[in-house]
């Protein structure tokens, strides 16, 4: 597998092999690759979770009066 990368993340790289936290540039970008791997299964895993308190709250009548839209924006509120 040939990987191209800008030199900004070259660099990146280099300077985080030279702190002596990383032997090689391999070894940064496989734990930078499971750290986004585990981020992206976290995000699913509280998705999840709300999905099913959404549906346990409509089973028993709850609904909110919040538009989709403000549900949306309250969540990338929070994000920041």
């Amino acid at each position: 597998m040939k990987i191209e990368l800008s030199p900004e993340v070259e660099q990146i790289i280099k300077d985080r092999v030279a702190t002596g936290h990383y032997q090689n540039a391999s070894e940064f970008i496989r734990e930078a690759i499971l750290k986004a791997v585990e981020r992206d299964q976290l995000k699913l895993h509280q998705l999840n979770e709300e999905i099913a308190i959404g549906i346990e709250e409509a089973e028993t009548g709850q609904f909110s009066k919040r538009s989709v839209q403000d549900i949306i924006r309250d969540k990338e509120t929070k994000q920041t």
